[in-house]
């Protein structure tokens, strides 16, 4: 399901995001951060760095809104600027603020790039949710594309005009709906490699007509394959030909993926629920009394499976990667073959969390176990 099909450093990290279409950014830092989990996952040997210069002095990648937060490749810049109209419009939720608007753009055109913490507010903030006016702007400049982001200082944004980090060569002009759907179709299938209608659909609805009309096109053409899954009768799946050999391949040596709960290959819960078995929930956002896995659960994939999960917590200071809970699926034996790959992987997975070793839980041993 995910192999090390891309080169390793700063050429696998951009075709590894070209292929995924988009890598989710979050916050939460247990363990390393999703978007560099995710690349981890696919690209040997991939370095943190490998994405900041990509971004940053490349600038084949670029940041903003994807179905959340999200680094894509520059290649598919004119795709974000749908969104960005909206804001411009007033379609989406806007901040408004002219002055305060005015006065940023005119702070970072004569000042060069700057972060929100270099901006004071006179008015101070009521609580942990709410942030200061300076920051709500710049967020509403981003979206509507009249900033962007040339980087980030330890992980806080740094904002500059669209026109000093955006390279010449890009393509802005607006996608009709058309193209935008046969781009949905195009990057969903590609990562995925086979979707349905709804899953190509995903948070788009305003686009629901138009990628239907394209589905229906490209079906018709032979470019793109509809079938149904063995026991999901009566819902259609649509796999490009190249692709379509290649579903039931079983992996002839497989190894473990320690995934990231944002990875794309996870993202859409009902998705991996139907085809995989596999009902996942990240429980960080649930009360901890009703937790049933742990706060930061990881999924572990097992070749084309999902055999189990973690709750993990990299303990940097003192260079241990802890598991604290682990779990395996319903069915799952664990073998020699298994214990091997789990071993390699979370070698790996420690050392790339920044930690010298790793350790289970006590009791948790028995569950590596036949």
């Amino acid at each position: 399901m995910i192999g090390n099909k891309f080169k390793s450093g700063k050429a696998g990290t951009l075709a590894a995001i070209e292929h995924l279409g988009y890598v989710q950014i979050d916050t939460i830092s247990v363990v390393e951060r999703a978007h560099h989990h995710t690349l981890f996952s696919r690209v040997p040997n991939y370095q943190p760095e490998h994405l900041h210069t990509l971004m940053e002095k490349d600038k084949k990648v670029f940041e903003y809104w994807s179905h959340a937060a999200a680094y894509l490749p520059m290649r598919d810049f004119r795709f974000s600027l749908i969104r960005k109209k909206r804001f411009l419009d007033g379609a989406q939720k806007r901040y408004e603020n002219p002055k305060l608007c005015q006065r940023i753009l005119t702070e970072i055109k004569d000042k060069g790039p700057l972060r929100s913490i270099d901006f004071e507010d006179k008015k101070e903030k009521q609580g942990w949710w709410e942030w200061k006016d300076s920051k709500r702007v710049l967020e509403q400049l981003f979206m509507e594309g009249k900033l962007m982001i040339s980087g980030r200082k330890g992980f806080q944004k740094v904002y500059d005009l669209t026109e000093r980090v955006l390279p010449e060569d890009v393509d802005t002009s607006i996608p009709t709906k058309t193209e935008m759907a046969q781009h949905l179709i195009q990057s969903v299938i590609r990562s995925n490699g086979l979707a349905q209608f709804k899953e190509i659909n995903y948070l788009r609805r305003d686009l629901a007509p138009a990628i239907k009309e394209a589905l229906s096109h490209l079906v018709e053409e032979k470019k793109l394959l509809s079938f149904e899954v063995e026991g999901l009768p009566g819902n259609s799946y649509y796999a490009f030909p190249q692709q379509f050999k290649t579903l039931k391949k079983e992996v002839e040596e497989p190894s473990v993926k320690i995934l990231s709960p944002f990875d794309n290959a996870v993202i859409q819960r009902e998705r991996i629920q139907q085809l995989f078995g596999f009902d996942y929930l990240i429980e960080c956002y649930v009360p901890e009394a009703k937790r049933t896995f742990g706060y930061f659960v990881l999924p572990i994939l097992y070749g084309n499976d999902f055999v189990g999960r973690i709750d993990c917590k990299a303990e940097r200071s003192i260079g241990l990667f802890s598991i604290r809970k682990m779990h395996k699926e319903k069915g799952f034996q664990s073998n020699a073959d298994f214990r091997e790959a789990f071993q390699t992987a979370m070698n790996a997975f420690s050392n790339f969390n920044g930690c010298s070793t790793w350790r289970l839980e006590k009791g948790l041993k028995n569950v590596l176990k036949v």
